[in-house]
């Protein structure tokens, strides 16, 4: 005779969905770094695809041209991540103020995706301490939200700018050549 307590826990525990076996806990850093880094890949790319050329390209006198675009990318990042990693000191205009070839605003955002690249690998519970943010107590989760934001909102100029040099972002690419 089996026990019927124990038949039932069975049957439960049989039918319970369980998660996969490789998938880790949830993670609001995990969350937060898997939207900064497809967004920063696209950005990245994007820097690398546009001729030098049209790094002077600025759709209407108002705004900044695609390289100061570049640039103010690469220094907001130092801004946010720094205050994400609880750090300081980075303007974020010092690049745009002095950075204006290619080949340099390139390599001041791969930097800047380096360096956020550390603040994107902390820890959920580092990421709930408070920190500085233009002013305000943030928590770093809130800085880390912040950059991918931004960053977004820009990928958006991007794209823009891009198309209307005939040029087709990485975003909108097939997949299989991204």
């Amino acid at each position: 005779m089996q026990h019927p307590v124990l038949l039932v826990a069975l049957v439960l525990a049989a039918a319970a969905p369980s998660a996969p076996p490789h998938r880790a806990a949830p993670s609001p850093v995990a969350d937060a770094r898997a939207l900064w880094t497809e967004v920063t890949g696209y950005i990245t790319q994007a820097a690398e695809d546009v001729p030098e050329a049209d790094y002077a390209f600025r759709p209407t006198p108002e705004v900044r041209t695609f390289g100061q675009l570049i640039a103010h990318l690469a220094g907001s990042q130092r801004v946010m991540c720094g205050a994400a990693l609880g750090e300081s000191g980075a303007r974020e205009d010092d690049i745009e103020k002095t950075t204006t070839a290619k080949a340099d605003l390139v390599a001041a955002l791969k930097a800047s995706n380096e360096y956020c690249a550390r603040a994107y690998a902390q820890s959920d519970a580092d990421a709930v301490g408070v920190t500085k943010l233009f002013g305000r107590e943030q928590t770093r989760l809130y800085a880390l939200l912040m950059n991918a934001t931004h960053d977004n909102e820009h990928y958006g100029n991007i794209v823009t700018y891009m198309r209307m040099k005939g040029m087709v972002p990485p975003s909108s690419r097939p997949r299989a050549s991204r």
